[in-house]
């Protein structure tokens, strides 16, 4: 899936991903291929990524937003 963060100053990350892992609001919630369509609010935490060779990667936000729609997730993090 493909995934992109964004910040009022910057993106962040822009690429493909196995799976997400992210600091929502109410608990942490992960995001894997084929997800449903879903907004969540994120509170401050780290966001984690395996792209798809494996590498891992971890973002820190300090709250924003996650929309997934048909492979694709939106982050607009603080």
């Amino acid at each position: 899936m493909n995934l992109e963060i964004i910040t009022p100053d910057k993106k962040l990350f822009e690429g493909k991903v196995k799976s997400a892992t992210f600091p929502g609001s109410e608990g942490s919630f992960g995001v894997l291929n084929n997800h449903a369509a879903m907004i969540a609010t994120l509170k401050k935490g780290k966001v984690e990524l395996i792209e798809d060779n494996n590498n891992k990667l971890e973002f820190a936000v300090n709250g924003g937003v996650v929309e997934v729609n048909n492979n694709k997730v939106i982050v607009l993090a603080e």
